[in-house]
């Protein structure tokens, strides 16, 4: 999904100067800044008093962090916390082709609010592990709800609406909850094999790569997780965003993806290897999933190679 600026941010923004020329919303407890930049430049540096998401709309540019760097493009976001400095190059601007990007800061206090509120409410699936919004660098590519939220803000920040604070307000709460799911969720998926004696969500999402091949029921994983199966779905598809059975049907797929580029695999022994008990339902996963039946998808990779 391609976000655009409003014709409304258009209509209110002074260019006044080619590298980083800002230009800035402020609202009760979160501020909009968009940045543009037309011209070569390295090393320009940029900081925030507070936790602030930094997602990129146009261009390309080059972000070096505390302990990363890396090529910034649109559709990716970053999670800063506050004082944390970004030094940042632009290989690729000109003004026909402008980099664009927005910052938007997020106050303490919606923070708060939302982390209590995931705690009290939703706590994690492990009684040692809370809600936390990220206090270290996070980059990662946008799913579609963070991108919605995203172009929201962008119009609502740019609209001239008396009750604007109010509709942002709502959005920022759940800008907030998305993020530290994200977080959480990317940091589960990585990291499963290490945390797996600590987490029994990493537990189980290491148990099931490991036996995709294998039949898997959602009451199996329950008792691997010593949870109730209407508690291990609830905290599953929080912290995960999808449902015990979608995650192992992605993971089948994904599993299935690599095993169809090897040409000497017949069919029926991928869908066999992959733990799908009937071809006609593999073949409809494999096809929802990524558009193509298995032969299709085969055939395009087989000849991509050759």
């Amino acid at each position: 999904m391609n976000m655009r600026l409003s014709s409304g941010y258009y209509d209110r923004r002074k260019l006044e100067a080619h590298v980083e020329n800002r230009t800035v919303y402020s609202l009760d407890r979160a501020e909009l800044n968009v940045y543009e930049t037309h011209m070569f430049a390295d090393k320009v540096e940029l900081t925030f008093d507070h936790p602030v998401l930094v997602s990129m709309l146009r261009g390309k540019k080059v972000m070096h962090l505390r302990d990363s760097s890396f090529v910034f493009v649109p559709g990716e976001s970053v999670v800063l916390p506050p004082k944390e400095e970004m030094q940042i190059d632009f290989p690729e601007a000109t003004f026909e082709n402008p980099t664009q990007c927005l910052a938007l800061t997020l106050a303490n206090e919606s923070i708060q609010e939302m982390t209590t509120y995931l705690n009290d409410k939703h706590p994690r699936a492990d009684d040692h592990t809370h809600w936390t919004f990220s206090e270290r660098n996070f980059h990662f590519t946008n799913d579609t709800a963070v991108n919605q939220i995203i172009a929201r803000m962008i119009f609502l920040f740019t609209e001239n609406h008396p009750s604007k604070d109010i509709f942002a307000d709502f959005m920022l709460k759940e800008l907030i909850l998305r993020l530290m799911q994200t977080e959480a969720r990317h940091i589960l998926l990585e990291s499963a094999d290490a945390l797996h004696h600590s987490s029994r969500l990493a537990f189980v999402v290491k148990y099931i790569r490991e036996h995709l091949h294998e039949p898997l029921t959602v009451q199996a994983l329950s008792e691997k997780a010593c949870m109730s199966q209407t508690h291990f779905h609830r905290c599953f598809k929080l912290e995960l965003g999808i449902s015990p059975i979608d995650f192992i049907n992605a993971e089948r797929i994904k599993l299935a993806k690599k095993l169809l580029k090897n040409p000497n695999k017949r069919i029926n022994e991928v869908c066999s290897a992959c733990g799908f008990n009937s071809m006609s339902y593999f073949n409809n996963v494999f096809r929802r999933s990524t558009g193509y039946a298995p032969t299709a998808y085969r055939n395009y990779h087989v000849k991509k190679v050759s």
